[in-house]
């Protein structure tokens, strides 16, 4: 049996957090992966040097992930297409907006078995209608694509402090070799079938988490905080049932994809901190998105962009109270009070 050969695509916070673990697990699994780990880095220049050039001489991101060390086995490479040649098993953690072309730069190039994995947490929302970045994955390099998500802050993945993550495969098999990728001690994978539920969780969990952070914005306490999460739960799976029917199932919501990463990230992701600010400053969310998260992009405010553009071309913002409330807040100018007013 050949050995599975590993490419990441993506190098920031998350990608970083996600190399070590899968740099740790293929040296340990040589019997199954090829030692080394490519790792598509995009070429920046930090103190004069090239971020690839530090990541492989001082093993460490100190840019996106600073103060922790990579496995040795984990090679930065500029060029995505010879970060991907030959891989078998691929990993994107790019932010999405740069999927697409990515993937047209990687056609061709990837072995004949390959098989990838989307952590990328959201999906392409708009008026006609909804695309899993897995899918996106799957029609470019015509590959089958699973998804991982979970309550999984990077820099406490990356401190090897205990959590768990879903992985939605429709191959078990398959499923059950990435679970083998990225299982850890402090890194527990589950395995599910449900990729679309999986993916969706990933992308609605940003909206509610804006408006935990609206909430926090305005000094509101735990249990306005607990009843936001609760009304955001019942709008992601009311989404969910309402336009993929059976393709979501009910469990995947109480998963660490779902109710797991929720709590989460209402309580400490980019996504609340930004929107907290935002009431605070008063400043546009474009500009505190530059000033607080170090080139990472924010993707709560613009999947409730996409959600309301959904949601209209359908006139069913009403049934959505807390996605409509967030987005009218973010976007019209209405009252950050409304965040309790109007949900």
């Amino acid at each position: 049996m050949s050995l599975e050969k590993v490419c990441i695509i993506g190098s920031g916070n998350w990608g970083s957090a996600i190399a070590k673990i899968v740099g740790t697990n293929t040296a340990a699994h040589s019997d199954q992966f090829e030692p080394i780990v490519r790792q598509w880095v995009y070429e920046e220049q930090i103190d004069g040097r090239n971020l690839t050039d530090i990541i492989n001489t001082e093993h460490e991101n100190v840019k996106y992930l600073k103060g922790i060390k990579l496995p040795e086995n984990v090679v930065a490479i500029p060029d995505v297409v010879k970060a991907c040649e030959g891989a078998s098993l691929v990993v994107f953690v790019v932010p999405h907006q740069f999927l697409k072309g990515v993937c047209e730069k990687m056609k061709g190039h990837l072995a004949p078995n390959a098989r990838a994995i989307s952590l990328i947490k959201g999906l392409e929302i708009t008026a006609e209608g909804t695309r899993l970045f897995s899918e996106e994955i799957t029609r470019i390099l015509d590959i089958p694509c699973a998804a991982l998500s979970g309550a999984n802050i990077a820099n406490e993945v990356a401190m090897e402090k205990f959590c768990e993550s879903t992985i939605g495969c429709q191959n078990m098999e398959d499923g059950m070799v990435f679970k083998k990728l990225f299982n850890t001690p402090y890194f527990r994978i589950s395995v599910i079938q449900d990729h679309v539920g999986v993916q969706l969780c990933g992308a609605l969990k940003n909206v509610v988490a804006v408006g935990a952070g609206l909430s926090d914005g305005l000094g509101h306490g735990s249990n306005t905080k607990a009843a936001i999460i609760r009304l955001g739960l019942m709008e992601m799976r009311k989404f969910g049932q309402t336009f993929f029917g059976d393709a979501v199932q009910t469990e995947t919501f109480f998963e660490s994809c779902g109710a797991a990463d929720l709590i989460t990230t209402c309580n400490g992701g980019r996504n609340r901190k930004v929107a907290e600010a935002f009431v605070q400053t008063g400043k546009p969310i474009e500009q505190l998105e530059e000033e607080l998260l170090n080139g990472q992009k924010l993707q709560g405010t613009l999947t409730a962009q996409e959600v309301n553009e959904f949601l209209s071309a359908r006139s069913m913002q009403k049934e959505f109270p807390l996605f409509n409330t967030v987005y009218r807040i973010i976007y019209e100018g209405l009252s950050p009070e409304a965040i309790t007013a109007e949900i």
